[in-house]
Formats: C-alpha cells, structure tokens, sequence
C-alpha cells in the first residue's frame, strides 16, 4: 500500500484528499503545515507528498525546498488555491518556481479528485525506476525513518 502524506493548513482539504484516495487504496497521514510534514517524514517513510504552497509558520515554498532536500526519491505535488501566473502576467510564476524547487507537479485548488488520481499515478509511476535504481546500486541508504537524505550521498555521486 502506498503511503502519501497530505501537508495542508486547511484541515478540511487534508480529510477531503485523504477520504478519496483512501477509497484507492492508499494510506494518507496528514500535517497541517510544514514543521509537522517535516517530522513526518523523519518518522515515517513516504511514496508520495502533497504540500499546499501557501501556509502560515514555514511557507509552501520553503517546505517544498526542505521536503526535496530530506527526501529527494519522494515525488512532491505542489497544491494552491492561489492562481498560478500566465504569460501575460508580471508577477512571479509560483508554478515554475514550485517546479525549480523540487516540486514533480502542481495543481490549483479546485482539483477534480480524479486529476489528482492522475498526477498521483503519474508521479509514483515516473519516481519507481528511479527508485529501483537507487535501491540497487546502493546510492541513497535510508535515514531512520526510511527516507532517503542527501547527507547519505557522496560528493563524487554527483559528479558527471
């Protein structure tokens, strides 16, 4: 069973998504903002996060960024209620920025359950080979909780 974890300050959208993917089949733990999701994925390996952009104490933003770096094996959707920029707009594209900062995809509040479904498959689906990689060649070893850290890597991993 996959585990997801939902990180929302809006407890009604963190029951809203659990009940629904519940129904599929998946285990949903929630937070209710990043300092909470931070502990959870120091307690708890994850497949899966969903993190709100927009929250009070430590920002989306920042949450995203430090979920990526304690866990980057983990997909990440960036969710928001806030409009995304278009191309005519002057204002930041929080959808590029999310996405620069670790996020796999992003989707604007409202969602249909069913798209969220999709990006779910979509994420776990393009994570797995990355994931057996790992696995096999030994590269990321899990922290206590499971998760894989960058702090387990070897500066020459990254080396081209």
């Amino acid at each position: 069973m996959r585990h997801i974890l939902v990180v929302d300050d809006d407890p009604h959208m963190g029951l809203a998504i659990r009940a629904w993917l519940k129904r599929y089949g998946f285990n949903v733990a929630i937070a209710d903002g990043g300092i909470a999701g931070l502990a959870a994925i120091h307690n708890s390996p994850f497949d899966l996060m969903i993190v709100d952009i927009f929250m009070p104490d430590m920002r989306g933003f920042e949450s995203i960024r430090m979920f990526h770096h304690r866990a980057p094996m983990v997909p990440l959707i960036a969710i928001s209620g806030y409009a995304f920029s278009g191309p005519a707009a002057s204002s930041p594209d929080l959808l590029q920025l999310a996405l620069r900062l670790g996020a796999a995809r992003c989707l604007r509040k409202p969602f249909r359950p069913t798209t969220l479904l999709s990006v779910i498959d979509e994420c776990l689906s393009e994570a797995e080979p990355r994931r057996r990689f790992a696995r096999l060649a030994g590269v990321a070893e899990p922290v206590s909780s499971g998760v894989a850290s960058l702090d387990t890597l070897g500066k020459n991993d990254f080396a081209g």
